[in-house]
């Protein structure tokens, strides 16, 4: 996805000189006709293609990490070696280059396959992993990346191929997103690598003991390992008219397309929630051309999470795109033409829009017997309390390594790399997961990036200017630093989970 990066730099098939190139510090050239970055790593010097393939963004304008460099807009991590994603959200590898030396110049002179073949340690003879989303689509990669050869199916209930859900809020419902940039993959993609992918087949019961999953149509799976990877689903409120065909959530595919047909007919928007979905929504529909009012219960929108000083930003941003605002409301009662406030406040509505959370879907695993905590519970492994049975994503609450707690959180890179470590723990890695959470946010112009994770504050810093667009805040809890959000400051972003990432392995090496 995305435009070509522009060229610029040296023309690489001339070569540069290595007295160019410093201890880590990315250079930019090109090479026939594409961006290629330049790496030098002690006395080797490193190429790969600089456009991240998540969304197109230069890596150049990342941050380098040892032998990886680290996507600037979306968090994505790449080998300098081979290309490879080594973290979400990216899942195709960038182009990898040979090199050649001549006196003090480096050239490049070909591009190259690196990546190594691999033999995992101790495979399962089958895999069936539930949830077509984020966590369960990047295991089944990432099984077939770690040279599994045995059976994977992936199963779920939604009917589209899996797709790029952060999409749905964001670009795609704005207008700005073709539709064929949605599907993660295509089809033969599945069928070239041998994963049997039954959308639309909804999993009635799953027998921990026996390893039999069981399909709604009566169909059985067999199972050596199974992969959890549920989701969740959109809350709705317990109002009269929250059933009415002209309200919606935003969850899948099928709800984007859905609210997409309708607001191209409808007058007047109200949004019911100032959380992310609601406030992504909210300036999508606004995108659109449509008049909103967004109602939620809180002083300002998304306080709780991001703090005052965020969020009075944020309620700025929409108010200056016209968002009208109804903060320290609720809805009592929606009707075809109307929501109506507690306060009774009549807001025209011919299209109202939920975006009231989320709630992890956790049945299978209870039926399943598997032990419960506000989520699915799971080891820094992420296997549940059954062996061979994990559990990965929105239902997984894990030991957080950071902040030494058990957490779930609901973020989509988060969900792709606990598939990935699932997957490769499924093969015998023992790997825990300590990914740093990431998010990012997107209001029309604006975008925020979030590191870390903090349910809960003692002390708020705030390094630069909220209303210039341009800040570092950093959330503390007993002198510790929990997460960092950032705006206008791509590369700080970076610094800080690198950061935080040093810390738990100073901490494991000091253990």
């Amino acid at each position: 996805m995305g435009e070509p990066l522009p060229l610029k730099g040296p023309d690489l098939a001339e070569g540069i000189s290595s007295e160019e190139l410093r201890e880590g510090a990315p250079v930019v050239g090109h090479f026939q006709g594409e961006s290629v970055l330049l790496v030098r790593r002690g006395v080797e010097v490193l190429a790969i293609g600089n456009a991240c393939s998540h969304y197109g963004a230069p890596l150049d304008e990342g941050l380098v990490v040892g032998d990886t460099v680290r996507c600037p807009w979306h968090h994505a991590c790449f080998s300098l070696r081979t290309g490879e994603p080594v973290r979400p959200p990216a899942l195709s590898p960038a182009s990898c280059y040979q090199l050649e030396r001549a006196g003090n110049r480096v050239r490049v002179v070909a591009k190259q396959d690196a990546t190594p073949a691999r033999t995992p340690a101790a495979p399962p003879s089958s895999v069936v992993i539930i949830g077509t989303g984020a966590a369960g689509h990047a295991a089944a990669e990432m099984l077939r990346r770690e040279g599994f050869t045995g059976s994977i199916t992936l199963v779920g209930a939604d009917p589209a191929l899996p797709y790029d859900r952060p999409n749905l809020s964001k670009d795609y419902l704005a207008g700005n997103a073709p539709e064929e940039w949605i599907p993660l993959r295509a089809p033969e993609f599945y069928r070239d690598k041998h994963i049997d992918l039954l959308v639309g087949a909804r999993v009635t019961s799953v027998d921990a003991k026996a390893r039999i999953v069981t399909l709604e149509d009566g169909r059985r799976l067999p199972f050596a390992t199974l992969l959890l990877a549920t989701g969740a689903h959109a809350r709705r409120l317990p109002i009269p008219g929250a059933e009415l065909d002209h309200v919606f959530t935003v969850r899948s595919l099928a709800d984007s397309r859905a609210l997409i047909e309708k607001a191209k007919t409808s007058k007047q928007a109200v949004v019911i929630g100032a959380g992310f979905i609601g406030l992504e929504v909210a300036a999508s529909l606004r995108a659109r051309g449509l008049p909103v009012r967004l109602v939620a219960p809180e002083a300002r929108p998304l306080e709780r999470i991001l703090g005052p000083e965020l969020g009075d930003m944020i309620q700025a941003v929409h108010e200056s795109h016209g968002v009208v605002f109804h903060l320290g409301q609720t809805p009592a009662t929606i009707d075809n033409a109307r929501v109506t406030l507690t306060d009774r406040t009549e807001l025209a509505a011919d299209l109202v829009v939920i975006g009231a959370g989320v709630a992890p879907e956790t049945e299978l695993a209870a039926g399943a017997g598997l032990e419960i905590d506000r989520g699915v519970k799971v080891s820094a492994y992420l296997e549940t309390s059954a062996p061979g049975i994990f559990a990965a994503g929105d239902i997984a609450r894990w030991p957080d390594p950071h902040t030494g707690e058990s957490i779930r959180v609901e973020h989509w890179a988060v969900a792709q790399a606990q598939g990935q470590t699932a997957a490769r723990n499924m093969l015998g890695a023992h790997e825990p997961f300590d990914v740093v959470p990431f998010f990012w946010s997107a209001h029309f112009d604006l975008t925020i990036a979030y590191v870390g994770h903090a349910e809960g504050w003692d002390q708020i810093r705030v390094d630069g200017d909220p209303k210039a667009h341009d800040c570092r805040v950093e959330y503390w809890k007993g002198g510790k630093r929990l997460a960092v959000a950032t705006v206008g400051r791509d590369r700080e972003s970076l610094m800080a989970e690198a950061e935080m990432e040093m810390a738990v392995r100073a901490r494991r090496a000091g253990a």
